[in-house]
């Protein structure tokens, strides 16, 4: 009867931590915005961001860092995965609304630039400097604060740019009305070959999803084993640009950590109850 009444209160505990775990995950809601092309200028209405997931991007490209040397994007791959931002420097708003999201994700993760993975800003506009870049990069460093190294902010010639930008489907545009570029919010997050893993849209990116992109993209080299767990549970979907929940994976481990809480208290009442079973009756009923 004790194993009986056991039971039923496992199933209950089940049963309710797969429902509450269904719950949580369905309030899980997209809460990233986009602002419809018919707003647009019609000069401006190609703008936008094609995802090519799995494609290489050319490593051959030459780009200038902040010291002025001339190198291969290669350079900046090949160890560890990579986060790519095509932004500007001297974005009015935009551009710096993505460096700091990034900045901030990067600052909530455990992982650091220069030992788990890489960050490459590339400027989209051919006229900005080594000089602009090398003042950009000191200002972002000072709020990472956690690493000096493996932010790189590139500059370079606008057929290197707009090779880059259309291998990674950055579709940008200049306004020469407002002398800006219009372009698309976002980050993208590469393998240490060069291919294309990750996109993550807006101007915040939620350090969570960031951690697990970058794990992804090294193929598991780097993170831990609580990042496998949330691989299990949370998967990448390329029209958000977010992880979301598995909801069966999710029950499937609840049941799981539920069985490996309660079967331990089962079987020790079960013993217990078969030990009093073969007692002798005179010993009992002293007991009693």
């Amino acid at each position: 009867m004790r194993v009986s009444k056991a039971i039923i209160i496992l199933i209950g505990a089940a049963a309710w931590m797969g429902t509450a775990a269904m719950v949580q995950a369905q309030t899980y809601k997209d809460r990233q915005t986009a602002i419809a092309a018919s707003v647009l200028p019609p000069g401006l209405r190609n703008v936008g961001l094609d995802q090519k997931l799995n494609e290489q991007v050319p490593l051959d490209l030459r780009f200038r860092d902040e010291t002025g040397r001339e190198l291969p994007l290669s350079s900046y791959f090949g160890a560890r995965p990579v986060i790519l931002a095509l932004v500007y420097y001297q974005c009015p708003m935009l551009c710096t609304q993505i460096l700091n999201g990034l900045v901030i994700s990067l600052r909530g993760m455990s992982l650091e630039s220069g030992r788990d993975f890489e960050v490459v800003s590339v400027s989209i506009d051919p006229t900005e400097t080594p000089e602009l870049a090398a003042r950009k990069k000191a200002e972002y460093l000072r709020r990472y604060v956690k690493s000096p190294l493996g932010w790189h902010f590139l500059t370079g010639a606008e057929p290197q740019i707009k090779e880059l930008a259309h291998a990674a489907g950055f579709r940008y545009a200049y306004d020469p009305k407002s002398k800006q570029f219009a372009h698309a919010s976002a980050i993208m997050v590469l393998t240490p070959t060069g291919k294309l893993s990750r996109y993550f849209y807006g101007i915040e990116y939620p350090p969570r999803d960031l951690r697990l992109g970058l794990v992804e993209a090294s193929e598991n080299k780097i993170g831990t084993p609580v990042d496998q767990l949330l691989l299990y549970c949370f998967h990448y979907e390329p029209g958000t640009g977010k992880y979301s929940a598995i909801v069966m994976n999710i029950v499937r481990l609840a049941g799981a950590l539920t069985l490996a809480i309660f079967v331990p208290i089962l079987v020790w009442l079960w013993r217990r109850d078969l030990r009093r079973d073969h007692e002798p009756t005179g010993r009992v009923a002293r007991v009693r």
